[in-house]
């Protein structure tokens, strides 16, 4: 048995794939502590981890904006990108490192494993304290972002080129992101590391992936740009399965989709996340509008949202049906096309069933998840994230009308059922420590 330490970024996307991970470590004889937002405590406990709150300024609620994020209104675009970098990942480094530094005093556990932007252990991965420390690993909860000669930089949502000209492409626009585009980012990031002390930092700090032990990346080759220069200590793993869904947990409604009056016609699942849902007039009203006289079944999820939220656009098409939330073990197999805003661990779990997507998202990480889509053939980037009525019809019934979405989609899910994403993430760690051992 080992003791691993997992952190994760108090952000429901970052923390539920952490949570899956701790729960089959510690289902497979392991202990396991998992250190992120206090919210999550009990979800913690539900998995059998033992838990161990983030403090001060690391310590946040994503579900009340508001108050984490109380200035994102003033900024757009890039600005706006940049803004909720900062805020969420950047200058909650100092918290985040005291706390980590602490448990490894207290805890001295044989491996880390954090979400990989998870920033307070990036001082580690930089310092030469490689024999003196755990191994530290991350696990890539959303697109891989690492610099290199075929791919323009993460944030932009542009797809990789490896011809003479995307190179140049890719060349300036590396060079302009580090020094132009995100440069107030890497001033912040300075300032976090000289505030605990840490040395100058001289990578960039949006491109760390390549400084951790290894980088567990949460997806198969299929749906990721292929870089001829893509960093050795990168493994793909697959996609982690959907939780299973709760007994009784299925609406009172489950029953119609197989009711002679529906039976046949294609399910539409939308979804706006469990975190971008708070406007559901952004993906979820102009979906619902754009599908209402369409032939088929729309099914909707909240994330959590109540209904009441949904109704003050007016009254529910006689074609949707809507639910808080929904299993997606249950509903995702009969599925014909996801419309999403592009949360990175619902479209994995979405190929991973071989169903085609409609992304449209533009803030966090969701334009690299719908750029991807779009670049593999599986589904169509709407490259909005207020798409209009008419372009969400359009984009479904593309997807419908025409096999080659179904069959790529199908294709990445195959490549996904070769791996066994848990147990691969369990024998990287073992090997890790195991490694440790040697060097020590």
């Amino acid at each position: 048995m080992a003791t691993f330490l997992l952190c994760s970024t108090p952000v429901h996307g970052h923390v539920v794939p952490v949570l899956t991970i701790g729960r089959s470590l510690v289902e497979r004889g392991h202990r396991v502590l998992l250190h992120t937002g206090s919210r999550f405590e009990q979800a913690a406990a539900d998995a059998g981890l033992e838990f161990r709150p983030l403090r001060g300024r690391a310590d946040f609620d994503d579900r009340d904006p508001a108050t984490t994020l109380p200035d994102r209104d003033r900024h757009r675009g890039l600005a706006r990108a940049q803004y909720d970098i900062q805020t969420l990942f950047v200058k909650t480094i100092p918290a985040q490192h005291a706390s980590v530094r602490e448990l490894l005093a207290e805890v001295r556990p044989d491996a880390v494993l954090t979400d990989s932007a998870f920033a307070g252990v990036t001082p580690w991965l930089f310092d030469g304290s490689r024999t003196s420390r755990p191994p530290i690993l991350g696990v890539g909860v959303t697109p891989l972002t690492q610099l290199g000669r075929d791919v323009a930089p993460g944030g932009l949502g542009l797809a990789p080129s490896a011809t003479p000209f995307g190179r140049v492409r890719n060349r300036v626009l590396n060079t302009l992101a580090r020094s132009v585009l995100f440069r107030d980012t890497q001033k912040v990031a300075e300032r976090m590391f000289a505030e605990i002390g840490a040395g100058p930092i001289d990578h960039f700090a949006m491109d760390v992936s390549r400084a951790f032990d290894r980088l567990l990346q949460l997806t198969v080759p299929g749906f990721e740009y292929p870089r001829s220069d893509l960093s050795p200590n990168v493994r793909f793993v697959g996609a982690l399965p959907p939780a299973p869904g709760r007994a009784g947990a299925l609406p009172d409604w489950w029953h119609d989709l197989s009711s002679p009056g529906l039976a046949g016609r294609p399910i539409v699942h939308v979804t706006q996340g469990t975190v971008d849902n708070l406007d559901l007039g952004r993906l979820i009203r102009p979906a619902l509008e754009g599908l209402a006289d369409a032939p088929v079944t729309v099914v909707v999820t909240l994330g959590g949202r109540p209904l009441d939220e949904l109704l003050r656009f007016g009254p529910l098409p006689a074609n949707a049906r809507v639910a808080e939330y929904l299993p997606y073990d249950r509903l995702l197999p009969v599925t014909d096309v996801v419309v999403t805003n592009g949360g990175y661990g619902g479209v994995q779990q979405s190929l991973s069933a071989g169903v085609p997507l409609v992304v449209a998202g533009d803030t966090e990480d969701k334009p690299e998840v719908a750029a991807r889509v779009g670049w593999s053939g599986a589904g169509v980037d709407l490259r909005t994230g207020s798409p209009t009525p008419e372009q969400v019809q359009s984009a479904v019934m593309r997807l419908l009308a025409h096999d080659s979405y179904r069959r790529r989609a199908e294709e990445i899910a195959t490549e996904m059922a070769r791996y066994d994403t848990l147990a691969a993430i369990e024998e990287q760690l073992l090997r890790a420590v195991a490694r440790q051992a040697s060097a020590r």
